[in-house]
């Protein structure tokens, strides 16, 4: 981001034109992230579907929580693949 220049020196105008730019790059991040919110939402809903779907199990359900926790400690191989 820009710093602002120094106001003094700016005529109306210019203090005008700053505004008017720096408006629209607002009204566009702005519309940004309600596009990015609106595809959360959606990759939300997503999840929760396919959890009711499965009764609520989740990927994280077939993993060995105690083996990769002795496995991150360095307290154990990693599982001969």
């Amino acid at each position: 981001m820009d710093p602002l220049p120094d106001l003094g020196t700016l005529s109306d105008e210019d203090l005008k034109r700053l505004i008017d730019e720096y408006t629209r790059e607002e009204q566009e991040v702005s519309y940004r992230r309600r596009i990015l919110h609106g595809k959360i939402d959606i990759l939300r809903a997503e999840l929760v579907a396919r959890l009711q779907k499965t009764g609520g199990a989740s990927v994280l359900d077939q993993v060995d929580v105690e083996s990769l926790t002795e496995i991150l400690a360095g307290k154990a191989a990693p599982p001969a693949e």
